[in-house]
């Protein structure tokens, strides 16, 4: 659920990330994550790896912290098409400091803090990549915090904003609302008046959705949050967003009041274990919603699909989408939520604590373990 924005003129073409240029430029040796295969937690490995000076168009960050993203799971398992084919380092989304720049670049100076969102390659200490493809990070925020920002917030806005046209006094349900999307929906959600947001977690995060926004939690595991909805909102909501899949799409569509939207942006149902399950696949393709045209007629609903990992080329809507987040982060409007910080080393517990959904806000992955006094906030 990533994408890269489109690269500067001068840069070659940055689809498969930043990898290191097979020669020239100056060796810079640093450690890496690299999936071996496809599989459990085991196939991440931390590698060395030798990389290069910032071709032109090109700058090259000092990473300080990564994003942990549900397509990165389903990347694992092999269940994600726009990872290349292993040995190949993940990630879609960091955060670090300029310590070089290619030729060419002239809106990027060594020293300057950065977001960076690609396609892959991005769990390193050392990348290379577009400059268009980095974004400054707002004033006082952390690099933890610039990590968890823009997968979640671009994919939550785009999806609540420009799909749902989300208005005052309308209603939202948000599934997995503890999660990185969910909670970057949330307070999204809450920029707008009088929203009231159903949100479906486990039963041991509903005190902390209470506190962020979430008028009526669900717990998802031991009732059938369709009816819980309807006991409250007999009409159903204007808005779902579903990151599940399957059956839950039909359960959304039939969720909406007239006029409502189902926003689908994720298969989240492929995913039950470690590894990849084929009942599971079966199961979630064999209950995939499906609808056509002069069906939507009739019902006066709509059906989106959201691909943050397909929009490689719509690079000046996404800088306006950061631009307008950035600009609500330094209202105080946004702010991201960290579940948990975790070093390269950890990398298989910090997908752990992803699969079995414990977090509650992002999960983020940096070079080395923090030491205590690095643990204040960087700006």
């Amino acid at each position: 659920m990533s994408a890269e924005p489109a690269p500067a003129a001068a840069a070659p073409d940055p689809v498969p990330g930043p990898e290191p240029p097979a020669g020239g430029g100056e060796a810079v040796e640093h450690r890496a994550l690299v999936l071996t295969g496809f599989g459990g937690y085991e196939k991440l490995k931390v590698q060395a790896r030798r990389g290069a000076d910032p071709r032109p168009g090109e700058v090259s960050v000092s990473v300080r912290a990564c994003g942990l993203n549900f397509a990165d799971l389903m990347a694992r398992q092999g269940l994600y098409d726009r990872l290349p084919t292993p040995p190949v380092c993940p990630g879609m989304e960091c955060a670090g400091t300029v310590r070089a720049l290619g030729d060419g670049v002239r809106d990027r100076q060594v020293g300057d803090k950065v977001m960076v969102l690609a396609r892959s390659g991005l769990w390193q200490e050392v990348v290379n990549v577009p400059a268009s493809q980095t974004f400054p990070m707002p004033e006082g925020m952390s690099f933890e915090e610039a990590a968890a920002l823009l997968v979640n917030y671009i994919t939550a806005y785009m999806i609540l904003f420009d799909f749902g046209n989300l208005r005052p006094n309308q209603s939202v349900l948000i599934h997995m609302a503890a999660g990185g999307v969910g909670t970057a929906a949330i307070q999204l959600c809450k920029t707008v008046e009088n929203v009231t947001i159903f949100g479906t977690a486990s039963a041991s995060k509903h005190d902390s959705l209470k506190e962020s926004g979430v008028a009526h939690p669900i717990d998802y595991r031991t009732m059938d949050y369709a009816e819980e909805v309807r006991k409250i909102s007999p009409k159903g909501v204007d808005i779902v967003l579903d990151p599940l899949g399957g059956s839950d799409t039909s359960k959304a569509f039939n969720l909406l009041k007239p006029m409502g939207k189902v926003i689908t942006y994720g298969v989240a149902n492929l995913l039950t274990g470690q590894k990849k399950n084929l009942m599971a696949m079966a199961k979630t393709w064999w209950n995939q919603f499906s609808i056509n045209a002069l069906q939507l007629l009739h019902q006066n609903k709509a059906v989106c699909g959201y691909h943050l990992g397909y929009m490689d080329e719509e690079h000046e809507l996404l800088r306006s989408v950061v631009a307008k987040l950035v600009n609500l982060y330094s209202q105080g409007k946004i702010k991201p939520k960290i579940d948990s910080v975790w070093p390269f080393d950890q990398v298989a517990e910090a997908m752990r604590q992803m699969q079995e959904k414990k977090n509650v806000g992002k999960v983020i992955l940096v070079p080395e373990a923090p030491k205590e006094e690095s643990k204040k906030p960087e700006n």
